[in-house]
């Protein structure tokens, strides 16, 4: 077995190799940028070289300098986790040519299939039914115009060199199919290095199922079944889970062997993923396949008990698969959630900063499943603006579907991330929601069931009062901390009173509290009744409660009279007073926020692009004023309403934070 293997990747993906490698007794090697000199991945590793400055196109996607490291180490073999360098042809040619082993396929079937048109009309020519579209390259924004329009719109614009969402853009006419092409083609040349760019047809109902492959050296292909990704934002996945709640065992099986015919079309070995789209009469389409290991490998792992990246590692050392396909059955059910450093309140706008809190769910097994959470960051350590927003996948298992996603509720509930925005409270409103629940699902489903951005999740009544419950057995605790003040005279005495109100997203309980040593019963007016047990003491920013014998776990901020409620999705200002001050507070006045409408504000920390207009120019709704790129993806940013521009406050090349004045109008 190899003795010592680099990975040239960051994160999380690089954490999650190193791990497995260190499981096998292989030490291993870490690359690392300005940017992440302090990174998780760099303190796990035996060894960490420097490879250049900040952005990925000055280090983690320049050969030369992976080259380098490997010479520096004497590292073996090479594992390129997913994204940078992962398919990329002349990387695997030059390890090759090094006598270094490339933990991945031949550089012939990255070339033959990591290349998105390349891999089409392959697909075509065998026989396997593709998505109309435009094979051929395409030289500038009028010809992207002409193609789209002979395909007809919508239209999907992608890179060549593609994935994770870069580079890739849905045109529904002209201008946005010119304005899509050149932003797609920047996104490109920055992400991967590569500015092609190809069109095909936007199927607007499909699901995005995808089937694990694995192939070793000795003429084993094998398929590990399905993930169902179609939880989409900005074509990014966001939720993924396996199996798919849509696919019966004939599809799956078709599914699975077309795309293990496939793979031995091209002699691929090691890990790869063939994507499909599927619509509702299960007829399913190639798409594309990924020459690399999957973000969302972590569901297949968890239904199947194969650790991919130890296999990956012994069919590059040569070793033969140690199982059938037979062998692989489906074991319950697994779902992710990936949390991303995007504040779902600014429309999932990037967001970076110091991680001032940041306290994962504890891995392994619970009660009624498992808990699994692949990451690459640690409290204090900062999100930076050069890469992509990843934070963290959570991950639960459990027997069932349903099981799988109240893991999930829970882990999700007590998963602490605060200095930055990130989107947390939507995966978790996505989990609550009934659609969600009953597997009818599209990549169209965010679009669709969030058509105004999220705002924050909506509790039902029967939520809504277990919340109000705890957080009145918890304003008891609190206040009998207040009364044990020492040095006070005994007749100053306060005593807790046991009639409340509690006030939370527009309703009010009027309840009353018995306090013994186990808990609080809280009776509310209706004369229904919840017993309340926790060990939560006041300052923890975390409770873990039984409230009417459900378990809840919510994040807990102190605010004036109450508490700042976090779970579920939901974000509550909960307000227990007595009846007197609850009356007095309806009399207050509302502060009203300052007004900004006269102002384009900088919604994210980024990098001003382009400004499109000057001074004295009028502007039209919808008119793009200015680009910011943050986080390896340009946003473009667009007038709400007619104006004239009265100020030019920031230049292209500046870098803003947020809320930062980019134009000031008439």
């Amino acid at each position: 077995m190899f003795k010592k293997i680099l990975i040239a990747n960051r994160g999380e993906i690089a954490c999650r190799v190193i791990k497995t490698a260190r499981k096998m007794g292989i030490k291993t090697v870490a690359v690392y940028s300005d940017a992440d000199r302090n990174a998780l991945h760099v303190l796990m590793a035996d060894e960490a070289v420097h490879i250049g400055a900040s952005p990925a196109a000055q280090s983690y996607i320049v050969i030369d300098k992976i080259m380098a490291a490997i010479k520096a180490t004497g590292a073996e073999a090479v594992h390129p986790g997913y994204g940078f360098l992962s398919e990329n042809m002349n990387f695997a040619a030059a390890l090759e040519a090094a006598g270094v082993v490339f933990i991945g396929p031949p550089s012939g079937a990255i070339e033959a299939m990591g290349d998105k048109i390349t891999s089409k009309k392959l697909a075509m020519e065998a026989g396997v039914s593709t998505v109309p579209g435009h094979m051929g390259l395409i030289a500038d924004a009028d010809e992207a115009v002409k193609i789209a329009t002979q395909i007809g719109y919508p239209v999907m614009i992608k890179a060549s060199a593609g994935g994770g969402g870069k580079g890739m853009r849905i045109a529904w006419n002209d201008a946005e199919a010119r304005e899509g092409f050149q932003s797609s083609k920047n996104e490109a040349a920055a992400s991967f290095g590569d500015d092609r760019i190809f069109i095909e047809k936007f199927v607007t109902q499909p699901r995005h199922i995808e089937i694990q492959v694995l192939a070793d050296k000795h003429g084993n292909t094998v398929y590990l079944h399905e993930r169902e990704c179609s939880i989409q934002r900005r074509n990014q996945k966001v939720i993924e889970e396996a199996p798919s709640p849509f696919l019966d065992a004939a599809t799956r099986k078709a599914m699975g062997e077309q795309a293990c015919a496939l793979a031995r079309a091209v002699g691929y070995t090691s890990a790869g993923t063939v994507e499909f789209i599927v619509d509702g009469n299960r007829n399913f389409y190639f798409l594309e396949m990924n020459t690399r290991l999957q973000v969302e490998h972590p569901v297949t792992e968890l239904i199947t008990g194969v650790d991919l990246v130890e296999q990956m590692i012994r069919v590059a050392y040569g070793e033969a698969l140690p199982f059938r396909q037979d062998d692989l059955k489906i074991n319950g059910w697994a779902m992710e959630s990936r949390l991303y450093a995007e504040d779902p309140y600014r429309n999932f706008l990037p967001s970076i900063g110091r991680l001032t809190r940041y306290r994962p769910p504890v891995e392994g097994a619970t009660a009624t499943g498992i808990v699994r959470n692949d990451t690459g960051v640690f409290e204090g350590g900062e999100i930076s603006m050069f890469y992509d927003p990843m934070i963290a996948k959570l991950c639960t298992w459990a027997p069932t579907r349903a099981g799988a996603i109240e893991e999930m509720r829970i882990a999700l509930d007590t998963f602490e991330v605060e200095g930055i925005g990130h989107n947390l409270p939507f995966v978790g409103a996505v989990m609550d929601h009934p659609r969600f629940q009953s597997g009818n699902i599209t990549t169209a489903f965010i679009a669709e069931e969030y058509p105004d951005g999220f705002k924050g999740a909506v509790l039902t009544d029967d939520v809504l009062r277990r919340v109000a419950a705890a957080a009145a057995a918890m304003n008891r605790v609190a206040e009998i901390r207040r009364t044990r003040i020492s040095g006070t005279m005994d007749n100053h005495t306060r005593r807790v009173g046991d009639d409340w109100v509690v006030s939370l997203q527009g309703t009010e309980h009027a309840v009353k509290i018995d306090a013994d040593p186990e808990g609080s019963t809280v009776t509310f007016a209706d004369g229904t009744a919840m017993r309340v047990t926790s060990d939560w003491t006041p300052g923890q920013p975390l409770a873990r409660l039984t409230v009417d014998g459900v378990l809840m776990a919510v994040k807990v901020g102190k605010i004036p009279m109450g508490f700042r409620m976090r779970l579920r999705g939901a974000d509550l200002k909960v307000h227990v007073r007595t009846p007197r001050q609850h009356a007095l507070a309806g009399l207050m006045l509302e502060k009203a926020a300052p007004d900004t409408s006269k102002y384009l504000l900088c919604p994210m920390p980024g990098l001003i692009v382009r400004i499109n207009v000057e001074v004295g120019d009028e502007v039209q709704e919808g008119q793009a004023l200015a680009t910011v790129e943050a986080m390896k993806m340009e946003n473009i940013l667009k007038a709400e309403r007619r104006g004239v521009v009265k100020a030019v406050k920031a230049s292209a090349g500046a870098s803003l934070r947020v809320d930062d004045v980019i134009l000031e109008f008439e």
